[in-house]
């Protein structure tokens, strides 16, 4: 094999994830929802006409932020020696795509239960613009490019130790960057933006977090309103769960209150914790 074919296919992050992931034995729970989106298209063109640029990304990591802080504050968790311990505040890591390599980064969006959708978006245009170069990364990004570069042998073996450390005995990882808000309270990721419909994101086993949410590709489909058919806009949405955090009845809950806050997205201009 030709060296730049074998790095093309070899990226840090594949070099990882052979030695982060194993044969799945553990309880997860997959599930699956469509919501409504006419509300916030048409939020988005009015803030669009207003001179503000805002996504489908931002729209709903507000509405679940705001779901985690109001509706199932109980799923704001990580495990800890076998503990489940609660989180201090709500904050949720969220998927970019590096304009010139095409790897996946991340941004961790704090303290959501103050901010409002305004906020939400000033913090991820900045960042966000930043993490898509390839020279930065932030947080636990800085770490892939050090595993990567371990011989495979050891490269299980540290992230085998990696995992016991953080996840198993719930202490924090600093030279890998590795902390309890290193991966948020859930993880998002749009997959619409790869113009997929579903997609099952597996649960990082070094995150310690209970979800990962797929936003699919909005697209037009036929809805019953008012006992007619119209066509409307639907995004679906897909969740890995930890069963040790999450039942049917909270991803019950969350998928109800993010319909509700995706159907007046006005509500996202008031921050969670003005409603507490």
């Amino acid at each position: 094999m030709k060296k730049n074919v074998k790095n093309i296919v070899n990226t840090p992050w594949r070099k990882t994830a052979t030695a982060l992931y194993k044969r799945s034995v553990d309880g997860r729970v997959y599930g699956t929802f469509e919501v409504p989106m006419d509300a916030v298209v048409e939020y988005i063109k009015k803030k669009k006409e207003e001179g503000i640029r805002i996504t489908i990304t931002q729209i709903a990591i507000a509405a679940l932020g705001r779901a985690i802080a109001l509706d199932i504050p109980d799923v704001n968790v990580y495990v800890k020696r076998g503990n489940i311990i609660a989180r201090d505040d709500v904050s949720i890591y969220t998927t970019v795509i590096k304009a010139e390599s095409k790897e996946m980064s991340g941004i961790v969006i704090e303290d959501l239960e103050d901010k409002t959708i305004f906020d939400i978006k000033k913090d991820m245009d900045e960042r966000v613009a930043k993490s898509k170069k390839s020279s930065h990364e932030e947080g636990v990004g800085n770490s892939k490019n050090v595993l990567a570069s371990i011989p495979w042998p050891l490269r299980n073996l540290v992230l085998n130790i990696v995992r016991w450390w953080h996840v198993e005995m719930g202490k924090d990882l600093k030279a890998f960057k590795l902390t309890k808000k290193s991966f948020g309270s859930v993880m998002v990721t749009n997959i619409g933006h790869h113009d997929l419909q579903f997609g099952f994101p597996a649960l990082t086993p070094i995150a310690n977090i209970p979800a990962v949410i797929a936003l699919g590709r909005v697209q037009d489909k036929p809805v019953v309103r008012d006992g007619k058919i119209v066509i409307g806009k639907v995004m679906p949405v897909t969740a890995t769960l930890d069963h040790r955090i999450f039942d049917g009845s909270q991803g019950g809950v969350l998928a109800s209150a993010v319909n509700q806050y995706l159907a007046d997205p006005k509500c996202l201009e008031t921050a969670p914790r003005e409603m507490m």
